[in-house]
């Protein structure tokens, strides 16, 4: 058991200051793990219901085998490793524009980081995400069978205006240009399901549906909710 508070790790960076911490939630006496980005909370390791059903809920619209993923996002890994649970996923890609986060895993700070870096099938890359689906894809480039993306709070309440973009019917045409004509993009979400982005997406993709995930709340005694979004190309 650790202390009652441990810092692991401390950096600047140009949305905040990114903190790593471990800590004993007393009611439960178990470790946690926490990601704070200035003064707001990013994660939880006591809170991995939903990110864990980004990726079984996108990749179970998947009909193909031998997939090809990309996940926008690494934080404490827990998406990227329930892909590499997928038995059809032949390569993961994760990309995280933040290079100390890369680095907690690299290093073995988190419970699933082994999980993570052993799997021959993992590449962490430090890149910007957004970057990337704003670049056309050329001929050379890969076509994804499923695009996962965990990064801000929701469609309306980003960790950067920059982000904005991703959101709009032209941002989806982007992300649908790095799938494989049978893809999937899933999106996980701190809020409800959001109507006017459900028919934004409608207008890119062939189907999107909106997945209200329910999860215990130890902290509270009662019942949390996130949302997955799964877009399919077809």
């Amino acid at each position: 058991m650790s202390a009652r508070f441990e810092e692991l790790d401390f950096q600047p960076t140009s949305m905040g200051d990114l903190t790593l911490r471990r800590r004993v939630e007393p009611t439960l006496g178990v470790d946690v793990f926490e990601v704070k980005l200035g003064e707001e909370f990013l994660m939880s390791s006591l809170f991995t219901v939903a990110e864990e059903e980004l990726a079984n809920l996108g990749l179970a619209a998947v009909e193909a085998t031998d997939l090809t993923v990309l996940v926008g996002g690494l934080g404490l890994g827990y998406t990227a490793v329930a892909a590499l649970a997928d038995d059809r996923v032949r390569s993961l890609t994760v990309i995280d524009t933040l290079p100390a986060v890369i680095d907690w895993h690299l290093r073995g700070l988190l419970p699933v980081s082994a999980a993570l870096t052993e799997d021959p099938r993992t590449a962490l890359v430090l890149d910007d995400f957004f970057g990337l689906m704003r670049r056309p894809p050329d001929t050379a480039s890969v076509r994804y069978d499923a695009i996962l993306l965990d990064v801000d709070h929701s469609p309306r309440h980003q960790l950067d205006p920059s982000h904005a973009d991703l959101y709009t019917s032209s941002g989806m045409e982007a992300v649908s240009l790095h799938l494989q004509a049978d893809g999937v993009f899933a999106l996980w979400s701190d809020d409800p399901p959001d109507e006017e982005f459900l028919t934004r997406a409608s207008g890119v993709f062939a189907a999107v549906q909106a997945h209200v995930v329910d999860f215990d709340n130890p902290l509270t005694g009662g019942t949390s909710s996130n949302t997955v979004y799964v877009a399919t190309m077809r």
